[in-house]
């Protein structure tokens, strides 16, 4: 399959929605990213047109993600880029948007300092049963 992967380096622009959902927990929040270039004329750095995204980490990532990150922090974010244009509305406007499937995220170390925590998976009783019950 071609997806087309990216890696870009924002800001957390909502705060992170978790859900709980039958398949497992997922998270979203939207991301901006706003580019820097050096403007020649003006002999000065300048801020381009911020374009902002969809970020979607599911499963331990949706966890993680939620007990992490907090809006305006400086994240780094790599995963698969979707862009899914809507039918015209009644007015004639079409709507494009993009959405990143996140296969990883960290904090942008460029901007500040982090500590890592590795996350312990404990087996439940519960969980040593069921394999039991498998063999």
């Amino acid at each position: 399959m071609n997806d087309t992967l990216v890696t870009l380096v924002g800001y957390v622009a909502t705060q992170i929605d978790y859900k709980e959902t039958p398949s497992g927990p997922s998270a979203r929040f939207r991301f901006a990213v706003t580019p820097r270039y050096f403007d020649r004329r003006k002999e000065a750095w300048t801020d381009g047109s911020t374009s902002f995204y969809t970020v979607w980490a599911r499963r331990t990532l949706a966890v993680n993600l939620a007990g992490s990150v907090a809006v305006g922090e400086p994240l780094v974010v790599h995963g698969r880029l979707r862009v899914r244009e809507d039918p015209p509305d009644g007015a004639g406007h079409r709507w494009v948007s993009a959405e990143i499937d996140a296969t990883a995220i960290g904090h942008d170390l460029n901007r500040g300092t982090a500590a890592f925590r590795r996350v312990v998976k404990i087996e439940t009783p519960l969980m040593a049963t069921q394999k039991a019950a498998v063999v």
